[in-house]
């Protein structure tokens, strides 16, 4: 069988990564690496037996995929390049930094039949397929992510680096377009949002609380599903999920492991693409999903910088 050709876009710290999964991929050839800091480029390409290359370009021609690991502001500029040549993108989370950006990559992928894949890792998660699978009317959703603080993905708030994660998480549980939202937030460390919550309700009833900060004094990652008398909950870093439910009268509530087998959820998310790649499905998280975290993502920065109190209604936009 023919190999998917491959390179990666961006090799730093979870660039890096990604060109590993690949490298390890029995139907992929890792054809090179990309990167600016040309050493760093260098230090990869050795290790995983490929080549490395300075500019997006140099690879037109050599790649049918590419993974796009790189900055933010830099994710339309590039994922424009590769998707007008017809090649099939794993963009890294948020899609984009406008929504009219996320657009014109949505059309452009569609004129050209490409696959747009967003890096939205924790659909990939064991502990959250297995809590989706067992939940029937959750009702009420929160979700809760911090981190200590660290300089390296200070290029945007908090909202797009961390809690657009669980944005996508909910909106794939409520399964509805969201209705309205009120927002709260505080910039501590850098000049841009640090910590924040939100409150999301959806059009068919579904609410969903969501916090994030990247100034915790610990690191957590975690979603509860609260489904009639029962409480689903989803730990992301140990890949565990527990269920607690309604006892007998006057007991006290009964207490479960949710058992599954755990995985490389990166791996699992290349593998999907792979095979989106192959068969030309649709990919699990698809272009028009991250934009729909985007734009909630978005709505919660504006209404936090505007100082908006109260619910705001939001546009099927």
């Amino acid at each position: 069988m023919k190999k998917i050709r491959v390179g990666v876009v961006g090799v730093g710290y979870l660039g890096q990564f990604h060109a590993e999964k690949y490298a390890a991929h029995p139907e992929v050839e890792l054809v090179g690496v990309v990167d600016t800091d040309t050493a760093r480029a260098s230090q990869i390409a050795d290790k995983l037996k490929t080549k490395s290359y300075s500019t997006p370009a140099d690879l037109f021609g050599q790649v049918d995929a590419v993974s796009i690991v790189v900055p933010t502001i830099l994710h339309y500029t590039i994922a424009k390049q590769f998707l007008d040549q017809g090649i099939h993108v794993l963009l890294e989370k948020p899609i984009t930094t406008t929504l009219e950006q996320a657009d014109e990559l949505l059309y452009l992928a569609e004129k050209k039949g490409a696959i747009l894949q967003i890096g939205h890792i924790e659909r990939f998660n064991p502990a959250y397929r297995a809590v989706k699978s067992k939940a029937n009317i959750p009702r009420y959703i929160t979700a809760e992510r911090a981190a200590p603080f660290t300089v390296r993905c200070t290029d945007v708030n908090v909202i797009l680096d961390l809690m657009i994660h669980d944005l996508d998480i909910v909106s794939d549980l409520a399964g509805s377009e969201p209705k309205e939202m009120s927002a709260a937030g505080a910039s501590v460390i850098t000049n841009q949002i640090d910590a924040a919550s939100a409150r999301i309700i959806f059009g068919n009833g579904y609410v969903a609380d969501v916090s994030a900060s990247r100034i915790s004094d610990e690191k957590k990652r975690l979603l509860r599903v609260y489904d009639q008398e029962s409480v689903y909950t989803a730990d992301y870093q140990t890949q565990k999920a527990f269920l607690r439910r309604k006892g007998n009268p006057g007991s006290e509530p009964l207490a479960e492991d949710i058992s599954f087998e755990k995985c490389d959820t990166l791996n699992e998310e290349i593998r999907a693409f792979i095979q989106s790649v192959l068969t030309g499905a649709s990919p699990l998280v698809s272009g028009y999903d991250g934009r729909r975290s985007l734009c909630l993502a978005l709505t919660i920065t504006r209404i936090i910088e505007q100082g908006i109190f109260g619910f705001v209604p939001l546009d099927k936009a």
